[in-house]
């Protein structure tokens, strides 16, 4: 029983690290509730997968979004290229699409937590981690494939930027776990 509850304590270290890594936090969504609401959802997404819309702010929502946050710090800190901008709207469409399916996953979890069993919470939660495990299956070839386009200064800023989220998330795991 030991080794299951260390391999799930593992598993929900991983899904909880990658989660802050690539989403800015592990419910992190990819438009504002109220455009998820009011069915303008689709709409706000396909205006903000213009190449504008990565430099610019987006416009004002009840609530900030860590995603589009995320995005707007790793395009000024990357000083993507107009060379790299192929790669660099696939990443940011692959981070959008993985941040609505976590939101739907989780609205759903919130809708049928009242009549859920003990198993029924169980197998939700693994829905949690599966999800962030396709999503990270989806980033990593994209973000590969702008990391390659990069130049050396910009991967030297990539490398920090992402070991600095890698060492502070095993921090704040090390003092969960301590």
């Amino acid at each position: 029983m030991l080794s299951y509850t260390q391999s799930a304590a593992r598993k929900l270290a991983a899904a909880t690290l990658l989660g802050s890594i690539v989403l800015a936090g592990p419910l992190a969504i990819a438009a504002p509730a109220s455009a998820i609401r009011n069915g303008s959802a689709p709409e706000v997404l396909a205006q903000a997968s213009t190449s504008p819309a990565t430099t610019e702010p987006a416009p004002p929502t009840e609530k900030s979004d860590p995603v589009e946050a995320r995005i707007r710090e790793l395009h000024n800190r990357l000083h993507i290229t107009a060379a790299q901008q192929t790669q660099w709207d696939n990443l940011v469409q692959v981070m959008r699409d993985n941040a609505k399916a976590m939101y739907d996953l989780q609205k759903q979890r919130g809708e049928d937590a009242k009549d859920m069993t003990a198993v029924d919470a169980v197998k939700s939660y693994q829905g949690v981690i599966e999800a962030h495990e396709a999503g990270m299956a989806k980033f990593v070839p994209a973000f590969q494939s702008l990391y390659d386009s990069m130049s050396d200064s910009q991967k030297q800023i990539a490398d920090a930027m992402f070991r600095s989220k890698v060492r502070s998330a095993s921090k704040k795991e090390s003092k969960k776990a301590g």
